[in-house]
């Protein structure tokens, strides 16, 4: 008995261990967070209103326990369906000290329709994965893996990068990790590119903080997405360039509503 009672704690610690290691201590967002934005899409070198995107962050539950529930949502108009259709919907559970539970990405761009989902667990100092890909012509694969290191998805390294302090960052400063989705764990960097100031859609001018998030593509990175994100503790996105398959599309804030901190970016 006393033996089973030894292993059972010497596994609980290796579980916490491995979690606790994950940990980060969140600033910059509360939940009831909601943000707003308006998409452009690039159409034949001219910048055409396409659709809209909303992100979120609220306390929720996960499998009974405390968690941030975050979500992304783009959709395009009529007029963008008949340029190109975008239907992506993230969605990813955190726990309070922002260690990642759950990821599911649904994207329907253009003719390509995919699910992806990640299960997340921690035990003998391990970051555990369960990873799940439903493929557009219905069949789905599924597969196990696992990482020393702390594993992350689109959506959970953003909330963790929001709470990052660049104070001493200098232009070109780079931040690695590993990012999951429906099939597989990449290398991905977030990389520092300097400060500018951005107009957004509400008529406000932000001082913001560039950033490139790139994923490693057949040996090179290649980027996804370049944030600006406003020079104060919320870190609030106020524009994105994405780089898909198609071209290229922007998003610009065009509303936010429960914010944490005072936005001390605003250029007057």
């Amino acid at each position: 008995m006393k033996k089973l009672i030894l292993s059972i704690i010497t596994s609980m610690a290796f579980a916490i261990g491995a979690s606790a290691q994950c940990t980060f201590r969140n600033t910059a967002f509360e939940s009831g967070e909601s943000l707003t934005y308006n998409v452009y899409y690039n159409w034949k070198f001219v910048w055409v209103k396409a659709g809209s995107a909303s992100m979120s962050v609220y306390k929720s539950y996960f499998k009974g326990k405390d968690a941030y529930r975050a979500s992304l949502v783009t959709r395009g108009n009529d007029k963008a369906d008949k340029m190109f259709v975008l239907r992506d919907t993230l969605l990813t559970y955190c726990t309070p000290e922002l260690v990642p539970l759950y990821f599911r990405k649904g994207a329907n761009e253009g003719k390509r329709y995919v699910v992806d989902e990640v299960w997340y667990t921690y035990g003998g100092g391990l970051t555990k994965m369960r990873q799940h890909r439903q493929h557009k012509d219905g069949t789905h694969s599924w597969m196990n893996s696992s990482k020393k290191e702390c594993v992350y998805d689109m959506l959970s390294i953003f909330l963790r990068a929001r709470s990052f302090d660049p104070s001493n960052w200098t232009k070109g400063h780079e931040v690695k990790f590993p990012i999951a989705d429906g099939n597989s764990v990449d290398n991905a960097i977030l990389r520092y590119r300097g400060k500018s100031t951005v107009k957004a859609d509400n008529g406000k001018k932000y001082r913001c903080l560039e950033l490139s998030y790139m994923e490693l593509e057949k040996g090179k990175y290649k980027e996804i997405v370049r944030f600006y994100v406003t020079d104060d503790k919320n870190h609030v996105p106020v524009r994105l360039d994405m780089f898909l398959r198609f071209g290229s599309a922007k998003a610009f804030l065009n509303g936010m509503h429960g914010v944490k901190n005072p936005l001390t970016s605003v250029v007057k």
